[in-house]
């Protein structure tokens, strides 16, 4: 369960340079017509990519406050997937601090290569497709999650949780969505 907690932290959790409060999200991120990535040419090295142009890893990997996520995506092997240009998803990324959370070792345990598949389960709990925006977010709705499981939507006073984790900031991407998220999110236990 450890492990599973991790994961889903890190497939959420990409970062965020400029977060947006959750509140105040813009409500000009359209999915795209299909969840299915399509290829796209790299952004030239001596070019950096506007917000507008980074994908949800671009977003992750830019962001000081999500290296666990980082790193547990690599260790997943989750960066291509969460990389693609034509995908349409929502992230809930945990921050650092909120895999601090954790028990002591559960993510050191979790990004051994003999956990990989627990590890992925835990991250795929953090991510959805298609996008979900704030303010469609409504008080007791549930969301199918890529690990085929569901979270809920708790919304009291102008603050959204995903389960037990607050949403802190939004910020949009290229592909997607990326809700910053003050805990890391466990899957259910596996019947």
């Amino acid at each position: 369960m450890k492990a599973a907690m991790m994961l889903a932290l890190l497939a959420v959790t990409l970062g965020c340079d400029n977060p947006t409060p959750a509140t105040d999200i813009a409500a000009s991120n359209k999915p795209a017509a299909s969840a299915v990535p399509t290829a796209q040419a790299p952004a030239s090295p001596a070019t950096p990519k506007a917000d507008s142009e980074k994908t949800v890893v671009d977003v992750a990997v830019g962001s000081k406050d999500h290296t666990t996520l980082v790193a547990a995506l690599k260790a997943g092997d989750l960066v291509d997937t969460l990389n693609s240009p034509g995908g349409v998803y929502t992230v809930f990324a945990p921050t650092n601090a909120a895999f601090d959370k954790l028990p002591k070792g559960t993510v050191d345990n979790l990004l051994k290569p003999e956990n990989k598949d627990e590890l992925r389960r835990v991250l795929q709990h953090h991510a959805a497709v298609p996008i979900m925006q704030i303010k469609d977010m409504k008080d007791g709705q549930t969301l199918a999650m890529a690990d085929g499981t569901k979270v809920t939507f708790h919304v009291k006073d102008g603050k959204v949780m995903v389960n037990d984790a607050n949403i802190v900031a939004t910020i949009p991407a290229a592909n997607g969505i990326v809700h910053v998220v003050d805990a890391v999110i466990v899957p259910p236990p596996k019947t």
